[in-house]
């Protein structure tokens, strides 16, 4: 799986939201704080709007907040509202794809694999991550001996 940029400032900004929460935060604060273009993270903010995530409120107190309590936003919710779906072959959803051949079962493994991001990225919610608990099976998962290994 990649994450874009996009995606990876969308998840920072999230945090500093929720470790904020209910509070508001300005997007200049957000940039400061996680080191991000301001307008980058600007148009970042407003995919988070429409996907319901954050609101923005403007005045003296104004800023960004989030819509909903930490713990009821998830990490894979929010790589959604800005990359889109979280596993796509060639533009497409897997269960789309299909093949012939020796490939007739390469769509399994792409639904698979889908299935498997989903089982981490719509399990860590943001108060997850806030608090440092990650859930026990995806803790598990950083634990297995060749996790922090590239290949």
């Amino acid at each position: 799986m990649q994450v874009s940029a996009r995606g990876d400032y969308a998840v920072r900004a999230a945090l500093v939201l929720a470790a904020a929460y209910p509070d508001t935060v300005s997007a200049q604060a957000l940039a400061q704080d996680q080191g991000m273009p301001r307008k980058f993270l600007e148009a970042i903010l407003a995919d988070l709007r429409r996907a319901d995530l954050v609101r923005g409120l403007r005045g003296v107190d104004g800023g960004y907040l989030l819509t909903r309590p930490p713990a009821d936003i998830t990490v894979g919710q929010v790589l959604r509202a800005v990359d889109g779906p979280l596993a796509a072959v060639r533009g497409q959803r897997p269960e789309d794809t299909t093949y012939d051949g020796a490939a007739l079962h390469l769509q399994q493994v792409w639904v698979a694999v889908r299935a498997a991001v989903r089982n981490v990225l719509d399990e860590v919610s943001l108060a997850d991550l806030i608090r440092g608990r990650l859930p026990a099976h995806v803790r598990r998962l950083t634990a297995a001996p060749d996790a922090w290994q590239p290949r």
